[in-house]
């Protein structure tokens, strides 16, 4: 007697006990190759190796969250040695230390410049193997670190040795091959000077391998951030040993040591006053608190009222210093661009229209800009405040987009699977996606989004996640088909459909910086309405992209029998020239209106009375362009079939913007 299959339910229960237990990639590999061995029957073998799959995607995306967490850790570490520790040493060399543990490099190091010499040397290394290097001197100009501090942006290297964009010197080239590294990348520690002038670089921060690597734009961003620590560190330390300098200088009468003493105290006072400020701000942090937080911590600290905006001008954030919300006006995007360019370029806020901006960065991306609505001027205590407010700012901002693409990445594999293989198991979809917080039978509505041929696509997805991440927009997106998708709540109507398309086709053309066109069904609940709604939604790009609408948003039943007729990317541009080609090229050769007449005739039925007052000429007019009509397109011309030709090509010719001048005849 043949004995039954084996169950697959303890070897589904065991990836979710491997899963709970982080086990390693092999371990969950190792469960569908169990299943099989232990004769579990085809069908169900299929579910366990697919559920494999989705185990081993969880379990990397987990990872890879938490990688990020430990990096902000570090990152908020960093800022609590900063604020507690006077020791300039210990604190450079935590920050180094730490920039080699995050990026994972065999080695990292801090150099500054030497005013008195005239070149720079090595503050602080860490992992350096080689006494060649870590006692090495460079000339101002040379090497990568020449290359970073002259352009004041981050640079990396692949191969050192081979890279022609920096100068070459022999002791440099001594030093790096007898510590043996290959792969560098270099950022500024970047420190404003006076107004008006520009960010003056203090110091290059060095992440670098002994093997060829390449460094994501992550690890630029991270790297960036521990400058902006140590540029803070060494300026504040500066300051300290300028009071001491002062201090050590003063020989002065009992007045003047009187008054000097109270400077002492005013200065100490400002900065405890920034040193509790910037705990404050770093515990927000910790603390996990939102945007919004930082805002009214800052508003309250400089009494005044405080936005944050986005890159594209909208407001984030709005607190007055009592605390208490209000509804900014919505920023310009092409002036807060500017302005914040400006406040990049210098390294510090400026005061532009009775506001102080500062801009909000991720190594030269812009986040976000802080506006301070104050006319008056910023001591330099509060200026300093502000600008920290920027850092701490970015750090929650950088961990939202975190958080929010490794949630969607998640989510978004639900609408993959929900667009390519719903038929399969629908029941099963839906409950997936309640366990990942999307609803698959509430009413949703379906956008198909695109960039025009030749535009950056890869832009789109990251966009895509911005915008519904960033505002009031909620939902869900996947790339899928060399389009993105986007399944977003509504509990509106179909019109509601083309509102929707055509806010997302601005808003994600303002975050991808590229023109992007958004077709828009629903809306719709279930998992088999979903997958019609992206079937209409497609069907509505395809004729947006026949009739030449790049750019722009819409649904299929805003574009009417047209978006039927289009859906499949008929050639309009023959149809049309093979309709009414005569007619345009006559009206072209001759200025004459027979199209416009022809239209005006369809247009009111037939009447040639309604036709003459529309077109605005007499009876008799009408009659001999119609003539001409019947002459250039032949005898059967109004008869019924031919007649519904006519008018469509005539609403297409229309809709295209009468772009189409010529055509072959009948």
């Amino acid at each position: 007697m043949t004995e039954p299959p084996a169950s697959a339910a303890p070897h589904l229960r065991r990836l979710l006990d491997l899963l709970a237990d982080d086990a390693p990639a092999e371990a969950l590999g190792a469960v569908s190759s169990q299943a099989r061995a232990d004769g579990v029957a085809p069908g169900d073998l299929a579910e366990v190796e697919r559920a494999t799959a989705t185990a081993l995607r969880i379990r990397g995306a987990l990872r890879q969250h938490r990688r990020r967490e430990l990096q902000l850790t570090a990152l908020f570490d960093t800022a609590g040695d900063l604020a507690a520790s006077r020791d300039l040493d210990a604190v450079l060399k935590a920050i180094v230390r730490r920039a080699r543990m995050l990026l994972g490099t065999d080695t990292a190091y801090l150099t500054l410049p030497d005013e008195e010499a005239g070149d720079t040397y090595m503050r602080v290394t860490d992992g350096s193997v080689s006494v060649v290097f870590q006692r090495l001197r460079l000339e101002l100009g040379h090497g990568l670190g020449g290359l970073v501090a002259q352009t004041a942006r981050p640079y990396a290297t692949p191969d050192y040795r081979t890279d022609e964009r920096f100068h070459h010197t022999p002791n440099i080239n001594a030093g790096v091959l007898d510590e043996g590294l290959v792969a560098i990348l270099g950022v500024p520690l970047l420190l404003g000077s006076s107004r008006g002038g520009t960010g003056k670089v203090i110091g290059v921060l060095f992440a670098a391998d002994r093997a060829a690597r390449v460094f994501s734009p992550d690890e630029v961003a991270l790297l960036c951030s521990l400058a902006a620590h140590a540029a803070i560190a060494i300026d504040t330390a500066r300051a300290l040993a300028d009071t001491r300098s002062a201090l050590d200088e003063l020989a002065v009468t009992n007045a003047e040591l009187a008054e000097a003493n109270a400077a002492v105290r005013e200065h100490s006072a400002a900065m405890r006053r920034a040193e509790e400020s910037h705990d404050r701000l770093t515990d927000l942090v910790l603390r996990g608190r939102e945007v919004k937080d930082v805002a009214a911590a800052v508003a309250g600290l400089l009494d005044s009222p405080l936005t944050i905006h986005d890159p594209g001008g909208r407001p984030l954030a709005a607190v007055r210093p009592d605390g208490t919300d209000f509804t900014p006006d919505a920023m310009d995007a092409g002036w807060l661009a500017e302005t914040a360019e400006e406040s990049r370029t210098g390294a510090r806020a400026v005061h532009r229209d009775g506001r102080w901006i500062c801009a909000v960065l991720a190594g030269r991306e812009l986040l976000a800009g802080l506006v301070l609505h104050r006319d008056g001027r910023l001591d330099d205590s509060d200026r300093r405040l502000y600008e920290r407010a920027a850092v701490v700012t970015g750090l929650l901002l950088l961990l939202r987009r975190t958080v929010a693409e490794t949630e969607n990445r998640v989510r978004g594999e639900l609408i993959t699977d929900l667009l390519t293989g719903a038929d399969r198991d629908p029941e099963g979809l839906a409950e997936r996606g309640r366990r990942l917080g999307v609803d698959l039978d509430r009413p949703h509505l379906l956008l198909v989004a695109e960039v025009a041929e030749g535009g950056a696509r890869e832009r789109l997805a990251p966009a895509a996640v911005r915008y519904l991440f960033g505002g009031d927009v909620h939902g869900v997106s996947a790339e899928h088909a060399g389009s993105v998708v986007l399944l977003t709540t509504a509990d509106g109507t179909a019109t509601a459909a083309g509102d929707a398309a055509r806010a997302a086709a601005e808003r994600l053309g303002q975050l991808a910086q590229t023109p992007v066109t958004v077709a828009a069904a629903g809306p719709g609940g279930g998992v088999r309405e979903l997958v019609r709604a992206h079937q209409e939604a497609t069907r509505c790009l395809n004729a947006m992209r026949v009739l030449g609408r790049t750019g722009e948003g819409a649904c299929v039943e805003e574009l009417g029998f047209l978006g039927v007729v289009l859906g499949n990317a008929q050639d309009v541009d023959g149809f049309v020239a093979s309709a009414l080609g005569p007619l345009l090229e006559y009206d072209a050769r001759r200025g004459t209106q027979l199209v416009r007449t022809l239209g005006a005739y369809f247009g009111s039925g037939g009447s040639l009375v309604r036709a003459k007052d529309e077109l605005h000429v007499h009876v008799n007019t009408v009659v001999q362009r119609l003539d001409r009509v019947q002459a250039l397109l032949g005898p059967d011309w109004n008869e019924p079939g031919r007649a519904l030709e006519l008018q469509l090509a005539l609403r297409l010719h229309l809709l295209t913007g009468g772009r189409r001048t010529g055509g072959r005849k009948r």
